[in-house]
């Protein structure tokens, strides 16, 4: 059987409709759910997320929007939005990434437009779970496992791994089937021109 792993952070609107499309995957492909940190992804690259540009908040929240009402599937965005997601990727991972508990995750954060750092319903949904607390093996994992996204090129959330190619966002469902399909999709002599292609230009950071 074929593995992928699937990097996510709950606080990415497109985590959450990439969710939703897994069922557009081969069903012979094993999906690892791995929770990552998107800020400290956003950190080691240097990277600002969508939410702290203004114009790019904007265009992003009507787009998730749109688009999400346009694939069929439902969403409704938290009270407030960035949230801090810690508590949320803890928790799954706390109940051992099982996709069941992932999906309750993301559900009450994308589809209830409640606010998403309220304590008392990330209490109720904790005991849900049949989580009564979270321990440090779990705050542990979560850095472990961002750490070793970013060891392996994840730059943003949704992320696929599949057989060490990496695809980014949830539009890339097509792409990544393709590749399924056929591995020649990538691995063939224009791709490896890109990935060798030289830079002749570069913006100034400073």
């Amino acid at each position: 059987m074929r593995k992928a792993t699937w990097y996510f952070d709950f606080i990415s609107p497109f985590a959450y409709i990439c969710l939703r499309r897994l069922k557009e995957l081969p069903p012979d492909l094993a999906i690892e759910f791995r929770p990552v940190l998107f800020a400290g992804i956003l950190n080691h690259w240097g990277q600002k997320g969508p939410a702290e540009m203004p114009t790019k908040r904007r265009y992003t929240y009507r787009w998730s929007h749109w688009w999400a009402k346009h694939l069929g599937i439902p969403l409704r965005f938290p009270a407030a939005h960035p949230f801090n997601p810690l508590h949320h990727l803890r928790l799954a991972i706390a109940c051992g990434s099982k996709p069941e508990a992932i999906e309750a995750i993301f559900d009450e954060i994308w589809t209830t437009g409640a606010d998403a750092s309220d304590g008392a319903r990330f209490a109720a949904l904790s005991k849900k779970l049949g989580i009564a607390e979270i321990g440090q093996e779990a705050k542990d994992q979560l850095r472990k496992n961002t750490e070793e996204a970013v060891q392996r090129g994840v730059f943003g959330v949704p992320t696929f791994e599949v057989e060490g190619e990496l695809f980014w966002g949830a539009d890339s469902m097509e792409f990544l089937r393709a590749f399924l399909a056929d591995p020649a999709t990538l691995r063939n002599t224009e791709m490896l021109r890109l990935d060798g292609l030289p830079v002749a230009a570069a913006r100034r950071t400073n």
